[in-house]
């Protein structure tokens, strides 16, 4: 299985601008916040204050390096990640979205893929950014695709070889639409390939990191 050489060091979470840090949450608090028996945190990120707390602790040797996420598909392919190394992949792609892609907190992020390891991590990365993660199912069509564009006002959107098309049928009418990623081996005209625009954060072409391909 791949593993990265050496841990990354987790920097202070700030939630927004003028915030402080943060203590984090253990397990205990959130089992008490469940049965209502303390107030929910005015500030709080799930992927700050679980997943990197959890790739805290598997750095210092206190929680076993389980699968953070474990993904196969049918060809044999597989890919299996800590979640120090979610947490690591995950920020690469949170730092693209808000350099490569100018999307500022609150904006919305449409993604319409099957369920792939970059469902994951785009998925991650919003909750890092403050995004507002919009997922759809690759059996939308372009009238669906059209609605949930234009109520949404979506200023992206990343989405694979299935739905592209359908996509670009549409684009012309949905004016806050200004950023495209196709997650594919193939590049397509008016898109940014989500392997290409990665790859000034050494955020390493997925293939290296799945068996089978």
């Amino acid at each position: 299985m791949f593993r990265f050489v050496g841990s990354p060091k987790l920097p202070g979470r700030y939630f927004h601008q003028g915030s402080q840090v943060w203590a984090p949450l253990n397990l205990s608090d959130f089992e008490a916040i469940n049965r209502c028996e303390r107030d929910l945190p005015d500030h709080f990120n799930f992927a700050g204050d679980v997943l990197d707390v959890w790739a805290q602790l598997e750095k210092k040797g206190e929680r076993p390096p389980n699968p953070a996420l474990w993904w196969t598909n049918g060809k044999g392919a597989e890919v299996k990640w800590n979640f120090g190394e979610l947490g690591l992949l995950s920020r690469k792609v949170a730092n693209a979205l808000s350099s490569s892609c100018d999307l500022q907190r609150g904006e919305r992020v449409a993604v319409i893929l099957p369920r792939i390891p970059e469902w994951w991590l785009v998925n991650v990365a919003c909750m890092r950014t403050g995004l507002v993660f919009m997922p759809g199912t690759i059996q939308l069509t372009a009238k669906d695709i059209l609605y949930r564009l234009q109520a949404s006002k979506a200023k992206c959107i990343v989405a694979s070889d299935e739905v592209a098309p359908a996509v670009d049928s549409i684009v012309s009418n949905c004016p806050a639409l200004k950023t495209k990623i196709l997650v594919s081996e193939n590049s397509r005209n008016g898109w940014l390939n989500f392997n290409e625009i990665f790859k000034q954060y050494k955020l390493y072409h997925l293939s290296e990191f799945v068996q089978g391909i």
